[in-house]
Parts: structure tokens; C-alpha cells; sequence
């Protein structure tokens, strides 16, 4: 579990690494693509927060 939180992490810094090295050459797309990148990392990191949470019993 701890490696893919950590190659999900790497991965993020690595596109977002990218995305802003590049943002002379993307000029507006550098905007929406950060948003994709955020988004998925987001719902990337939630879904693996959901796996370790043990089920709630009411």
C-alpha cells in the first residue's frame, strides 16, 4: 500500500515538474492541465485513503 502512495506522489511531482517546465511552450493549456493533474491526484490519494479505513460499524 505505502508504494503506490509513494509512486502516486512521485508521479504527481513528476507531471507537475513537467507542466511547469514547459509552460512557455504550453501557454494556455498549462492552466487546464494543472486542474486535470490536481483532479486526479485528489481522487487518486481518496480512493487510497478509503482502502485504509476500516469499516465503520453503526
Amino acid at each position: 500500500m505505502k508504494l503506490t502512495l509513494l509512486l502516486t506522489l512521485l508521479s504527481a511531482l513528476f507531471a507537475a515538474w513537467i507542466i511547469f517546465h514547459f509552460k512557455a511552450q504550453l501557454g494556455l493549456l498549462m492552466l487546464p492541465l494543472f486542474l486535470v493533474l490536481v483532479a486526479v491526484i485528489t481522487l487518486i490519494l481518496y480512493r487510497l485513503m478509503e482502502k485504509d479505513d476500516p469499516e465503520q460499524s453503526d
